[in-house]
């Protein structure tokens, strides 16, 4: 077996990645449900949600995402599948975004946070890195024989 291989069906790289990306989705749903209203204009501006629906989706969203970071930090079932599903919505907003030409914040982190990060364009290359990272994760669950706790802990020790 090669060494690259060695250390990607590792247990210590899966983790860190789990980790990190989980760590990302709760601060970025934190950040978001310290301001709804900020985050509600953020989402009206795509124009892509009812008025009617804002509220439930500045508040509703936000929530999802600290739930599935959380989640996937403790590796819950459904998590990682989750975390893609929110991924793969953000890219297709962005790609949206893009596409109008929308001259707007992305709506990744909060109001206060949107100006460091950039375009619609540089945020979107971010969520398709986190993709990359996702799909190292799924990929790894399939490579990795099932260990038990106890292998795992002789593993990674």
């Amino acid at each position: 077996m090669s060494a690259w291989k060695r250390v990607l069906i590792s247990p210590r790289p899966y983790r860190y990645v789990r980790v990190v990306l989980g760590v990302v989705f709760v601060c970025a749903g934190s950040a978001k449900l310290t301001d709804p209203e900020g985050f509600a204009e953020i989402i009206s501006a795509y124009q892509l949600v009812p008025e009617g629906f804002l509220a439930l989706v500045a508040i509703g969203l936000p929530a999802l995402e600290v739930l599935a970071g959380l989640g996937l930090v403790f590796d819950i079932r459904g998590s990682l599948s989750t975390i893609s599903a929110l991924l793969a919505l953000f890219v297709g907003v962005l790609w949206f975004g893009i596409l109008k030409d929308l001259d707007i914040d992305c709506g990744c982190f909060s109001p206060a946070e949107l100006a460091e990060h950039g375009t619609l364009r540089e945020a979107m290359y971010r969520d398709v890195a986190m993709m990359v990272a996702v799909g190292y994760l799924f990929w790894w669950r399939r490579a990795v024989p099932v260990w038990s706790p106890k292998d795992l802990r002789a593993r990674t020790s």
